[in-house]
């Protein structure tokens, strides 16, 4: 009787406030689409970083067996030469930390940016080899303002084929995506506030539509959480719902966008399905926390009759 009369309750609650269902609906919809997207873009911006360095860093990359640059006539690095640029490394005052790019490094992260729209290697990465590919020394400062003594001190130096300053090329690149980032996010937090509106008129309108029904209930001793059940399925119907909405606009993304990008820009890896599947579970989890907590917290006001 008691998982009938709640069922009866919800159907007919959802029946009743059609209208304010969809509203509620469309709301979480947009909102957690706006938060998975910032989540994507902040797991775009770490991968970035990661192939391309931050911008405290400074990539000093070695000749190559198959360089063309001046500053190679000589061929691929040797060892001496490398070992040369790593003392002036470590005897700089203005280094923070610094690590090594082997050739397997440098041949994993070419093969990951240079994927067609189906994610097989292009043209030009299926010949290259691991061979082919330079060394590097990644070079974190302690202050941006430092790199051009660091760069000064072994751009020249014998096997160096090319000194990269991201600060300089990628700077605009990270600032627009942080833009597009808190601009999600912030778009995405006065959405959820809107949601949580609805949910409070959601409540209250059902609440009075069924205040008899709720005074008989409260007579013959029904607890306080029997009663609000109907109330908090209602809206966790509703949220799950715009999220799985949410979700499917994430899956629209992975499946066109992306594939799209990835197919014409080979700067950087792309996100990836890992990227999407913590997007879509926090997703998730935000609509389930937006439909339970205030629904609780507001039957508690409008269930006292």
């Amino acid at each position: 009787m008691q998982l009938r009369y709640v069922t009866s309750e919800l159907a007919s609650g959802l029946k009743r406030n059609v209208s304010m269902t969809i509203a509620v609906i469309l709301t979480i919809w947009i909102s957690l689409t706006l938060v998975a997207t910032g989540l994507l873009i902040r797991a775009q911006l770490e991968k970035i970083e990661t192939h391309l360095g931050g911008l405290l860093e400074v990539q000093i990359a070695f000749c190559a067996k198959s360089s063309t640059s001046p500053q190679c006539v000589s061929g691929q690095a040797t060892r001496q030469q490398e070992a040369s640029v790593k003392d002036v490394i470590d005897k700089s005052d203005y280094v923070a930390s610094y690590r090594y790019r082997t050739r397997q490094e440098a041949y994993e992260g070419f093969q990951a940016t240079n994927l067609d729209e189906d994610g097989n290697p292009t043209g030009i990465a299926k010949q290259i080899r691991v061979s082919d590919m330079a060394t590097a020394y990644w070079v974190t400062l302690d202050d941006p303002k430092d790199t051009g003594a660091l760069v000064s001190s072994v751009e020249n130096l014998q096997g160096v084929q090319t000194v990269f300053n991201p600060r300089q090329q990628l700077a605009p690149v990270y600032q627009t995506l942080n833009v597009l980032k808190w601009m999600a996010l912030g778009g995405a937090a006065l959405l959820v506030l809107a949601a949580v509106l609805q949910v409070s008129n959601t409540i209250r309108l059902a609440a009075m539509a069924r205040r008899r029904e709720i005074g008989i209930m409260r007579l013959v001793g029904a607890s306080s959480m029997y009663i609000q059940l109907p109330f908090v399925l209602e809206i966790v119907v509703a949220a799950l719902a715009g999220a799985a909405l949410a979700c499917g606009s994430v899956v629209a993304l992975m499946v066109w966008v992306v594939p799209w990008l990835r197919g014409r820009v080979h700067l950087w890896p792309w996100v990836e399905r890992s990227d999407a599947m913590f997007a879509m579970t926090a997703v998730l989890g935000i609509a389930l926390l937006l439909a339970v907590l205030p629904t609780l917290l507001m039957t508690r006001k409008y269930l006292k009759v």
